[in-house]
């Protein structure tokens, strides 16, 4: 064979293979600007919405508490306020009122719709909620204020398929990173509380951009978030692991408990109450004597009780329980509001109240309650664990993991977000059938 010809046919062995992988090169890495640059699009414009959504809420909420505590007989106003609130949303609702969970369920569909009247309904009903004295948190209204404004977006856009669900994702991450001042936080709880042990990273870039700018548009309206202490460096010790490790599983049951509490009180609701909008008239009259009982400290978002905690002032013993069967009461029977900073209290007034009886710093333990207790009724221990980084700072950062990972294990396969896919069992010897979801795993269908 001549020379030449010898030459051509080694160029083209190399030739081919070589310009067949530049090819493939170029076309992922064309495929990955464009949904960096459509990602940070959309991921900005929810941002933006979520931002504007949370400091109004932020408002809104600060004024309601200040007016209430100013103000105290509101407080026996609650059950008259609790009925306009369940009559509007009997009549008026309709899908909005399955709340945080129907928010979940569109995360994980690409043709999943949230009402547009979510926003509005959430935004108010929580703010009354607050003004008259329901013990609730805030969470679950500026998540669901945010995702139904990013559907509101997406329709008047025509987005379609996946990029649909990755709005809706981007909606809770800025939603949950603006309401709290933890952006990175909300990236991860956004991918993580889809599915119980499972992370999807396809909706990375949106959730990423959306949870920064709704954070800074936040702050860039004026609206601070509350500091707390700084967590002193923390080396690693085995009798101190072992202890974080037992008292993450108390933190876990205590999630547990209050998941439980509420669930089997707003089964009582259900079937005893036949007209839904008398349910919060009930349940108002049941949060004025318990405060009657106890005080008004468990009313409201309770934000002084996880100061004493995380602080070091002191809480009194039982204060977690409190906070369980006011928030449990309030919820179980149709006030709005979400279920995230009760659990905050829960969890640092837990820690608090374990840390003497552990022989551990109480308020050390009161800063690993805090995110723990929510880990476990969530599902996201990452997410929970980086939380507290942003909160407390990383100087005990093992110890935050090491509380969250225990909280998620022992609160078993139940969670505040009853459509959260089952896809990763939390014990190797679970079977579980496809599509199941934490509502389905808890009440099986009958044989």
């Amino acid at each position: 064979m001549p020379l030449n010809m010898l030459g051509w046919q080694l160029s083209r062995q190399i030739t081919n293979p070589t310009m067949q992988h530049l090819h493939h090169l170029w076309s992922e890495q064309r495929t990955f600007l464009l949904a960096l640059v459509k990602g940070s699009f959309l991921g900005g414009l929810v941002g933006v919405l979520a931002g504007i959504s949370s400091a109004a809420f932020l408002l809104a909420l600060d004024w309601a508490t200040q007016t209430r505590v100013a103000n105290p007989w509101l407080l026996y106003l609650l059950p008259f306020a609790g009925f306009g609130v369940g009559w509007v949303y009997h009549h008026y609702a309709g899908a909005a009122r399955r709340g945080s969970s129907l928010v979940v369920e569109a995360a994980n569909q690409e043709r999943g719709v949230i009402p547009r009247r979510m926003a509005p309904l959430i935004f108010f009903g929580s703010v009354i909620t607050h003004l008259f004295g329901g013990s609730a948190g805030r969470e679950g209204a500026a998540v669901q204020m945010a995702t139904s404004l990013a559907d509101g977006l997406r329709r008047i856009l025509g987005v379609r398929g996946d990029d649909h669900r990755q709005m809706i994702l981007a909606g809770i991450s800025g939603g949950f990173g603006a309401v709290f001042g933890t952006p990175l936080a909300g990236i991860i709880f956004a991918l993580e509380v889809q599915s119980v042990g499972r992370i999807r990273y396809d909706s990375l870039i949106p959730c990423f951009v959306a949870a920064l700018v709704g954070d800074l548009v936040t702050r860039g309206l004026g609206i601070g978030h509350t500091h707390y202490p700084r967590m002193a460096e923390v080396g690693i010790d085995a009798p101190l692991l072992l202890r974080v490790g037992l008292a993450g599983i108390v933190f876990g049951l205590a999630s547990l408990l209050f998941i439980e509490l509420t669930e089997r009180l707003r089964h009582l609701v259900r079937r005893h109450i036949s007209y839904p909008p008398l349910a919060p008239v009930i349940g108002g009259c049941a949060v004025i004597a318990l405060a009657l009982l106890f005080g008004t400290d468990y009313l409201g978002l309770s934000l002084p009780l996880i100061s004493r905690s995380v602080g070091g002032d002191g809480v009194e013993a039982g204060a977690f329980l409190l906070k369980i069967i006011f928030t449990a009461v309030t919820l179980s029977t149709g006030f709005m509001g979400g279920e995230v900073t009760p659990l905050f209290v829960i969890g640092a007034t837990l820690g608090y109240a374990l840390g003497g009886a552990l022989g551990v710093e109480p308020h050390f333990l009161a800063m690993l309650g805090f995110v723990a207790v929510f880990a476990g009724a969530s599902n996201t221990p990452l997410a929970c664990t980086l939380m507290g980084v942003e909160l407390f700072g990383g100087g005990g950062v093992l110890y935050l993991a090491l509380a969250c990972f225990a909280a998620y294990l022992a609160s078993g396969h139940r969670g505040i977000y009853s459509t959260q896919r089952l896809l990763t069992p939390k014990l190797s010897r679970v079977d579980l059938a496809p599509d199941t979801t934490l509502d389905s795993y808890r009440t099986p269908p009958r044989r």
